[in-house]
């Protein structure tokens, strides 16, 4: 700031971090193991291939350098032309063999050290993550696993998608990158504004628990991607001022659930949720797995009484069948 230079990049560390134990997890897990032996037996059927190749080059240039040399041996010293034709031919099939010979030596010295047995490295795996995630596990182990795997993490920022940009330099030579989202400044994971007209909703007929239990089942998570506990509940609704759920002293419900207000009209639950469904009757659904909230003022409208009057009025026939309905066989008695 004193020399009027770019300010050094900065951003949060537990995203990342979280972010780096979840790539060091994925690489020494069941399935990558199998696939990186996979990929070195593989490896392993390509030298063999390349080295069989090397090998049948090297026989032919020998074969070539020995008859090169047999005529150079048979030719008249006399004949200095042909003599020196014929041993130019020789030195250039012994360079050729020397060529072959170190392609073989270097193939040979690049040879990686085999792997341990294949189930012992998925066994070893799965403990890496049930150590990994325990919580009497020491940070120390947890540094030295990661040097093992890592050389080192390039950090770096594109400030115009507002991401941050990992670069993972593992041991064996590989390069992964990993973008993840950059917070901006005053920018914060809140819960979104459904979440909590929901929790504001449910809070009418549902304590804390009830309420964490209703989220749960239908897969909504926290602004930071997380289960709803109680406690969490109570958070929300204590930053948004959402008043706690108490039941009235007097037994008298102003806001109903299904069942009891189905119960309150005299009627089956379904057909008061169907009616629900179709708009006849005032109610709210905040959550599509979740409870039909009735007040006690829409279940004395005019609206309501003709719905129970209509269903008491017009039962279903019982199970079986009509009496009207005629025999598809002929009585055999």
């Amino acid at each position: 700031m004193d020399n009027g230079e770019p300010r050094c990049i900065t951003f949060g560390g537990l995203r990342v971090d979280d972010t780096i134990e979840d790539a060091v997890l994925g690489v020494v897990g069941p399935g990558a193991i199998a696939a990186a032996v996979a990929a070195e037996q593989e490896g392993d059927q390509r030298r063999d291939q390349v080295r069989a190749a090397l090998l049948r080059d090297l026989e032919a240039a020998r074969y070539t350098a020995d008859r090169a040399f047999r005529q150079y041996d048979a030719t008249d010293p006399a004949n200095r032309l042909v003599a020196g034709e014929l041993e130019a031919r020789w030195n250039k099939a012994l360079a050729r063999v020397a060529e072959v010979e170190s392609k073989i030596a270097a193939l040979d010295a690049a040879r990686p050290i085999p792997a341990r047995d294949p189930a012992s490295l998925a066994t070893l795996a799965t403990d890496l993550e049930t150590i990994w995630s325990a919580p009497t596990t020491d940070a120390r182990l947890k540094k030295r696993i990661v040097r093992t795997l890592i050389q080192e993490v390039v950090a770096d920022i594109d400030p115009e998608a507002a991401e941050i940009i990992l670069v993972v330099h593992w041991i064996g030579g590989v390069h992964s990158e990993i973008r993840l989202p950059r917070r901006r400044r005053g920018q914060r994971n809140g819960t979104s504004a459904d979440i909590i007209a929901a929790v504001r909703t449910l809070a009418l007929i549902a304590n804390d628990d009830l309420i964490a239990g209703i989220l749960n089942r239908n897969g909504v998570v926290t602004g930071n991607g997380n289960r709803w506990t109680r406690e969490r509940v109570t958070s929300l609704r204590s930053h948004h001022c959402i008043p706690v759920y108490k039941a009235a002293p007097d037994n008298i419900e102003p806001w109903l659930n299904l069942s009891t207000a189905a119960h309150l009209l005299k009627i089956a639950p379904k057909t008061l949720r169907l009616a629900a469904e179709a708009g006849e009757i005032a109610a709210v659904h905040p959550l599509p797995d979740g409870p039909w909230i009735f007040s006690r003022a829409a279940l004395s409208s005019s609206a309501a009484r003709v719905i129970a009057e209509h269903a008491r009025h017009n039962p279903k026939y019982p199970t079986g069948s009509h009496p009207d309905q005629q025999n598809l066989f002929s009585s055999t008695t």
